[in-house]
C-alpha cells in the first residue's frame, strides 16, 4: 500500500518516478484543499490563485454552489453514457447555452469532455454540413492536444515535438498583432491571398479562432478583425468557428469574448470554466449545421456526464445571480490600471494586452526592444511562488504573464496578490 505524504519535496521524487516528463507542471508543490481564489499546499502554505485551473475556475475553487449541485446529483446518478440511457441536466443545461449564446437564430449544443474533444468535434460539424475537408486556423493559436487539434494549433513548440505525421488539409493563416507589427489590413490580405496560393475558398469548411488567444499570450484578436473575418466567411460559404474554451464564462467580462465584437459565430467551443473545474466541453451551432452529422457520428462515453452537467447549471446561475460579468469588467479595470502603471516603471514590460479581466504583460530585454525575455518570467514566476502567489506564464516564446484569477476573487485578496507582484517585480527588475 502506498502510504500519503505531506511533503512537496517527497512527492516530486514520486513523481518522478512514475509520471511521464512530458506532462509538465508550473509549480512543484502539491494542492490539499482550495477554496474561492486560495489553495493551500500539502505543507499548509497558502497561496492566491492567478492560474485558475488554466482558466477553469471563473468562479472560483469549490464554489458552494456547484459543491452542492455536483453533491446532490451525486446521490441521483453518476453515469449512464447519454447515447444508452438519457438525463434532464444534459437537456437543461443545452437549452440555456443555446439561449445565451450570440445569434439571433435556432440553436443546438452538443456535450463532450475536453476543449480538444470540443475543436475537433467543431471541425467534424463544419466539414458534415459544407462538405469541404479544408480548415483554417491562424498563427499562435492553441486549440487542444489531441492529433486534429495539434495540428489546427498554430504553434510548433512545445505541442508538436515529432509527434507526426500531422492530420491533413489544416492551414494557417496570420492572427493580427499590433506589438509585433500584424495589421488587420494585413492579416485580411493575407488570408485573400492563400486562396490563390495555398487553398480555394471553395473547398475550406471553416475557419476557426480564438477571439483572445490564450496559450499564444492573451492576444485580442480586432473587433474589425472578427467583422471582416465573418464578411469574408459569409461571402464564400465558410463557417466560422469561434473557441472560447479559455475566454468564455465571463473570463473578459462578456459570457463569450466574441460579444464584444458584435459577430455571431457559426459554432461555439466551450469547456473550463464551462462546469467550475469539473470536466465538460461542448460545441454550441446554428441548428441546421448541427445537425448535419447523422445518428451515431457524434458522443463520447463520459461526454456530458451528469455531475459536470449538474455543475455547469449551477455556474450560469452564479454568473446571473452574482453579477459575475459586472464583476469581471472591475477586475478588468483594476488590474489594467496597475499593470499599465506597471509598464511604465518597468521598461521590461514591452506591452499591456487583453480583454477586461483576460490581461497579460509581455517581458522584453529592454526598453525599446522586442526581444522576449522568458528567464525574467521565470524568475518573476519563481519570486512570486516563494511569496504566496501563483503565476502562470504563456506566448510563444513563454515571456508572457497572464491572470486567470477567479473572477469572484475578494477585493482584499486581490490587493494582497498585487502588492505581492508590485514587490516581486521591483525585486526582479531593478525598481
Amino acid at each position: 500500500m502506498i502510504e500519503s505524504t505531506t511533503s512537496n519535496r517527497e512527492l516530486l521524487r514520486r513523481r518522478q518516478e512514475n509520471i511521464p516528463r512530458g506532462l509538465s507542471s508550473a509549480h512543484p508543490i502539491f494542492v490539499q484543499r482550495a477554496a474561492g481564489a486560495r489553495l493551500w499546499d500539502v505543507e499548509g502554505k497558502e497561496y492566491i490563485d492567478f492560474a485558475g485551473g488554466y482558466g477553469a475556475l471563473n468562479v472560483g475553487h469549490n464554489h458552494p454552489k456547484v459543491v452542492q449541485a455536483v453533491k446532490e446529483q451525486l446521490d441521483q446518478v453518476t453515469h449512464t453514457s447519454f447515447q444508452v440511457a438519457m438525463y434532464e441536466p444534459y437537456i437543461r443545461l443545452a437549452e440555456r447555452l443555446n439561449e445565451a449564446a450570440p445569434g439571433d437564430f435556432a440553436k443546438k449544443t452538443i456535450f463532450f469532455t475536453t476543449g480538444a474533444e470540443a475543436t475537433e468535434n467543431a471541425v467534424k460539424i463544419a466539414r458534415a454540413y459544407t462538405n469541404r475537408p479544408a480548415i483554417i486556423s491562424f498563427t499562435n493559436g492553441f486549440h487542444g492536444r489531441t492529433l486534429l487539434a495539434m495540428t489546427l494549433t498554430g504553434r510548433a513548440h512545445p505541442y508538436r515535438q515529432n509527434f507526426g505525421p500531422y492530420a491533413s488539409e489544416i492551414f494557417y493563416a496570420p492572427f493580427p498583432n499590433s506589438f509585433q507589427g500584424i495589421s488587420t489590413e494585413q492579416a485580411i490580405h493575407a488570408l485573400n491571398m492563400m486562396f490563390d496560393q495555398q487553398v480555394p475558398a471553395n473547398r475550406v469548411a471553416a475557419f476557426i479562432i480564438e477571439p483572445v488567444q490564450g496559450e499564444g499570450g492573451f492576444n485580442p484578436a480586432p473587433p474589425e478583425f472578427l467583422q471582416a473575418l465573418r464578411q469574408v466567411a459569409d461571402r464564400n460559404g465558410i463557417l466560422l468557428i469561434d473557441d472560447e474554451v479559455q475566454s468564455g464564462f465571463g473570463r473578459t467580462g462578456k459570457l463569450f469574448a466574441i460579444e464584444h465584437s458584435g459577430v455571431a459565430p457559426d459554432l461555439i467551443c466551450v469547456a473550463k470554466s464551462l462546469a467550475g473545474g469539473l470536466p465538460l466541453s461542448g460545441v454550441i451551432g446554428r441548428a441546421e449545421i448541427m445537425d448535419a452529422p447523422g445518428p451515431g457520428g457524434l458522443g463520447g462515453t463520459y461526454a456530458g456526464n451528469p455531475l459536470a452537467c449538474a455543475a455547469g447549471l449551477a455556474v450560469l446561475d452564479i454568473i446571473e445571480e452574482e453579477n459575475l460579468l459586472g464583476q469581471a469588467v472591475r477586475l478588468g479595470e483594476r488590474l489594467r490600471a496597475v499593470f499599465e502603471g506597471w509598464q511604465v516603471r518597468f521598461p521590461q514590460i514591452g506591452e499591456v494586452r487583453g480583454l477586461g479581466p483576460m490581461i497579460a504583460m509581455e517581458f522584453v530585454k529592454e526598453a525599446g526592444s522586442k526581444e522576449p525575455a522568458p528567464g525574467l518570467v521565470h524568475d518573476i514566476m519563481d519570486s512570486a511562488l516563494e511569496k504566496g502567489l501563483l503565476l502562470v506564464k504563456a506566448g510563444l516564446y513563454d515571456n508572457v504573464i497572464r491572470v486567470l484569477t477567479p473572477v469572484n476573487i475578494e477585493d482584499a485578496l486581490l490587493e494582497k496578490a498585487l502588492a505581492i507582484l508590485d514587490k516581486v517585480l521591483t525585486e526582479t527588475l531593478g525598481r
